[in-house]
């Protein structure tokens, strides 16, 4: 008898020990708030792009900037015989400096060139950053899953127990029958190695968890219980079009294909000449002439050049960088076409997701988990009369157990599809 009230009191704690105060809820969400700050501060793959945008930004100053003058030594007419540099009235010490000019507006078209990539890069740095605030939901609810897992088997552990022990005493005093002693082990020694499943499933989900945020995998993890489920009140074509306006690799490939109208109008370009000007001084010494003897005073010479390239090959060079680049206009046009659709579809594979996890969270939640209690309080009570045999007070039990897993089961993947979403839209919706 006493074994009996101990388990009427075990089940009706666990029954009634399902609810959530407000201060938990919040607790939980500010754990998460947490640990997505610390992955933004210390998440190697983001630090690795954070770095690829200071490195891009070096670029667009060396793309405007003109090549280095040359300046060049030389001698000019040294005569091989005697090798004076007064013999011959020719010879000369020279020094040339030299510089390359492009055509006007190359460099200001190479400069916006490098700005476009300055932007590539800063938007694949914001798409990954939503990338790895989903991986932070993603790891943080399946975590929280399992240890709400491990909760609810414990507690029913702990009333296995003592099934085990009323089976045990009914069967020793002639009252019970040996197969339920057998049952009542064999369902016990189950959630033993179901507990063994979800601690191995925990380390692993901690270790997850602590590597998004730069940390060691066995760093200790403390995690307030209590998902709740988030509410959600978009329509398909408002997301969409945040996508559109926020997705960052829409605007990636958007800024892909202003890059390549600019490298085409660099292309163009390339059809005018570049420059090379230059200066040369030449020293001579002063020496005496060859006929007469008399000694000459020679001057020194001065000298300037321009160069220009000639573009007589751009029927295969010059038309063929330009017509490469107005196809990769088109190609980046139609990446963005290809991108855009691909998002939309996955919202709409998403929100499908989550209107059916909706619909299960309330029908677990409002329907079935409240039978499933009223049916084992039932068999509860019948049993304490003995009008409910051993195995179906046993198989309720498991019943709810299950269900109960499933509700957080069902809960878990409600939130990572609605982290899915936001990741997928590009923008912070929850």
């Amino acid at each position: 008898m006493k074994s009996k009230v101990l388990l009427i009191l075990a089940i009706i704690f666990l029954l009634t020990s399902n609810s959530r105060s407000e201060a938990v809820e919040n607790a939980f969400r500010e754990k998460l708030k947490k640990f997505i700050s610390l992955a933004l501060k210390q998440n190697p793959e983001l630090l690795e792009a954070k770095n690829r945008i200071k490195v891009s930004k070096e670029i667009p100053a060396q793309a405007g900037s003109l090549d280095d003058p040359v300046l060049r030594f030389g001698l000019s007419n040294l005569p091989v015989n005697t090798f004076a540099f007064d013999e011959h009235v020719g010879t000369t010490k020279d020094i040339t400096l030299s510089q390359k000019l492009p055509f006007p507006g190359k460099l200001g078209l190479r400069t916006d060139i490098a700005n476009k990539n300055v932007g590539v890069a800063e938007q694949s740095y914001d798409d990954l950053r939503f990338k790895i605030i989903r991986d932070i939901k993603q790891s943080y609810y399946e975590l929280c899953f399992v240890l709400a897992a491990i909760e609810i088997t414990q507690q029913n552990k702990k009333l296995l127990e003592q099934f085990v022990t009323i089976a045990e005493t009914k069967y020793s005093v002639g009252k019970g029958i040996q197969q339920d002693v057998i049952k009542a082990q064999v369902e016990l020694s189950q959630i033993i190695d179901e507990l063994i499943a979800l601690n191995k499933r925990k380390e692993t989900e901690q270790g997850r968890l602590n590597s998004l945020m730069n940390l060691l995998p066995q760093s200790p993890l403390t995690i307030p219980h209590g998902i709740a489920k988030s509410s959600f009140n978009y329509k398909i074509e408002e997301l969409q079009s945040l996508a559109e306006e926020h997705r960052p690799v829409l605007e990636q490939i958007r800024l892909t294909k202003e890059r390549y109208q600019v490298a085409r109008k660099l292309a163009k370009k390339d059809y005018y000449p570049n420059f090379n000007v230059g200066f040369k001084y030449g020293q001579r010494e002063d020496g005496r002439a060859g006929g007469t003897g008399a000694f000459q005073n020679r001057p020194d010479f001065v000298s300037a050049f321009v160069g220009i390239n000639i573009p007589i090959w751009y029927k295969t060079k010059q038309s063929r960088k330009v017509a490469e680049q107005s196809y990769k206009v088109d190609v980046a046009q139609e990446a963005y076409n290809k991108a855009r659709n691909q998002i939309f579809l996955g919202i709409k594979e998403l929100m499908d997701q989550e209107a059916k996890s909706s619909e299960t969270l309330k029908l677990i939640k409002t329907a079935i988990l409240p039978q499933a209690r009223q049916s084992l309080e039932s068999a509860l009570a019948g049993y304490g009369v003995d009008k409910v045999d051993f195995l179906t007070l046993l198989n309720n039990q498991v019943t709810l157990l299950d269900w109960e897993i499933k509700y957080h089961r069902e809960l878990t993947d409600y939130e990572q599809t609605l982290a899915n979403l936001e990741q997928t839209v590009g923008k912070s919706l929850f």
